[in-house]
């Protein structure tokens, strides 16, 4: 089934429209993408390159290739910093960063790889306290 999303970078420079169906949606634990979204996982879905069109802003995207790293590259907005789609290092996919996406992308995550090296912290947060917004 045809699906599409639009999405974005926080600052609103970099906008694309996304078509599915998608392949995969998995979470990465693994210290590169840790370190690359200052969060316990990344968050990404996979499909194939011709699955999106940009709006406006593809010009200003950067991307940044970890040299030892087979597999691993990282699209983001210059000035908010925000991650945006990638295509992988063999150009074979299309990777999303599930959190530019402005709604649903009617995937749910699949696996979450690299679960040895998860964050220390990560089975805590999941159990905290929860707020609906900031904490009084």
């Amino acid at each position: 089934m045809a699906h599409e999303v639009n999405g974005g970078c926080l600052c609103g420079s970099i906008r694309f429209t996304l078509s599915g169906p998608f392949d995969r949606f998995y979470f990465c634990y693994c210290l590169r993408c840790r370190k690359s979204t200052g969060s316990a996982h990344a968050s990404n879905i996979f499909t194939t390159p011709d699955r999106i069109q940009w709006l406006s802003g593809q010009e200003r995207v950067r991307r940044y290739e970890l040299p030892e790293a087979e597999r691993f590259c990282k699209s983001f907005c210059p000035d908010c910093g925000s991650p945006v789609p990638a295509l992988s290092r063999d150009g074979k996919s299309l990777i999303i960063p599930a959190g530019s996406l402005d709604a649903d992308p009617g995937l749910r995550p699949q696996a979450g790889i690299f679960w040895r090296v998860r964050a220390a912290w990560y089975e805590d947060g999941l159990a905290a306290r929860r707020y609906d917004g900031y904490p009084a």
